[in-house]
């Protein structure tokens, strides 16, 4: 092997097994676990912490067949995962107060009939209700039933960061599981009221997963926890207001909304929470990442098929748009008292006036959307390409 720990001439089975990583990193490996043994004591070292938590990172020193591609952590994410590991018992506080308000419910549950009714009757009861609900609403259900159903990605972005046996790991699978029923009850509508073409829908959904979803901000902690926070807040307002839209016709749908909305509402409470004590332990760091991601955010769904054209759709309905984005930044600065953060470096203090000129910025631009936008038709495969205009 050469001095960066490359295998030279195909070299044996048995050398192409050792483990890889090149002189650079051994130093940093060495360096942060001096710093991680003199804060925390050997009991809690940094190979348990990684080797449990961030299986991906710690790739650095796993065999090469199993790691073909390696990502190396660089110091600044480092000292990141070192207050991640500092509100373990956090987690472990936020979690319990979560469950304890939480009412667990059941796609089955809020689909089914009442007792002693006939089944048949009602699934006819509501395609015939279900036939009233607008086509905007239609397009806004399928974009909510998609994006829930990109949940694949989600976990995996989380599992990086909160895998192993952790408290973070405990919330990413609790989080995981109530996420799975809200695309699990919103599909098995869509296949019992047909408002949809279901097949496309399956179809739509297939490409959305195979596209992926590789964010620029996945490399960074602090950035996924500001990312879910917004995204958590935006995806309950879209459900909550779907749910009033639709529910004028078909009330079924309506309670349906209402229950995903509340679950996602008590997510973004987690989150916002998090990251309100990352920034209590480490503010600079914290308002370079959120000064990164809080101008703008791509939404789940951006990879799926006729994303932009179904959200232009759900703005115009008054569903989702820009302005609830403002009203989401607003109500996060003001939670995390931005404006009130002192003792920063020079980072930091750039960070937090970039933060506090984003909503000045984002009304512009909701203005200039706003003035430009003209009357349009719309038509799309998973809503049986019916035409319908909208202003």
């Amino acid at each position: 092997m050469d001095a960066a720990g490359e295998p030279v001439g195909g070299g044996t089975r048995e050398s192409r097994q050792k483990y890889r990583y090149d002189a650079r990193s051994r130093v940093g490996l060495s360096r942060w676990t001096h710093r991680w043994t003199h804060r925390w004591g050997t009991s809690a070292s940094p190979h348990a912490f990684l080797t449990k938590s961030l299986p991906l990172w710690y790739a650095s020193v796993a065999p090469v067949d199993i790691f073909p591609i390696m990502y190396i952590p660089d110091n600044e994410t480092i000292a990141k995962v070192e207050v991640l590991a500092d509100l373990e018992q956090d987690v472990a506080d936020l979690t319990v107060a979560h469950e304890a308000k939480r009412i667990l419910w059941f796609p089955s549950e809020l689909l089914a009939p009442e007792p002693d009714t006939d089944p048949d009757a009602f699934v006819k009861q509501l395609r015939e209700r279900a036939k009233g609900i607008s086509m905007p609403a239609r397009v806004a259900l399928a974009l909510n039933t998609l994006t829930e159903e990109g949940l694949p990605h989600f976990h995996r972005l989380l599992a990086t960061y909160l895998g192993g046996d952790t408290f973070w790991a405990k919330w990413t699978n609790l989080w995981t599981a109530e996420e799975d029923r809200h695309g699990a009850v919103l599909h098995d509508y869509a296949h019992d009221s047909k408002i949809l073409d279901n097949p496309v829908l399956e179809r739509m959904q297939f490409e959305y997963l195979k596209a992926g979803f590789e964010p620029t901000w996945d490399k960074d902690p602090y950035r996924v926890f500001v990312y879910t926070s917004l995204q958590e807040k935006a995806t309950q307002v879209s459900h909550a207001n779907t749910g009033k839209l639709a529910g004028q016709y078909e009330p079924l749908i309506g309670t349906v909304l209402q229950n995903v909305a509340k679950e996602e509402a008590r997510h973004y409470v987690f989150y916002r929470e998090i990251f309100l004590r990352v920034l209590a332990r480490d503010p600079n760091r914290a308002l370079e990442s959120a000064a990164l991601i809080m101008p703008s955010i791509d939404m789940p769904g951006i990879s799926m098929p006729h994303f932009r054209e179904m959200a232009d759709v759900i703005r115009r309905a008054g569903i989702y748009g820009p302005r609830d984005y403002i009203k989401i930044v607003e109500d996060l600065i003001k939670f995390w008292s931005i404006d009130k953060i002192e003792g920063l470096n020079e980072a930091g203090r750039k960070a937090q006036e970039k933060i506090m000129a984003i909503t000045e910025r984002l009304e512009r631009v909701a203005n200039m959307m706003e003035t430009r936008s003209r009357a349009k038709t719309f038509a799309f495969n998973v809503a049986f390409a019916r035409e319908f205009a909208m202003e």
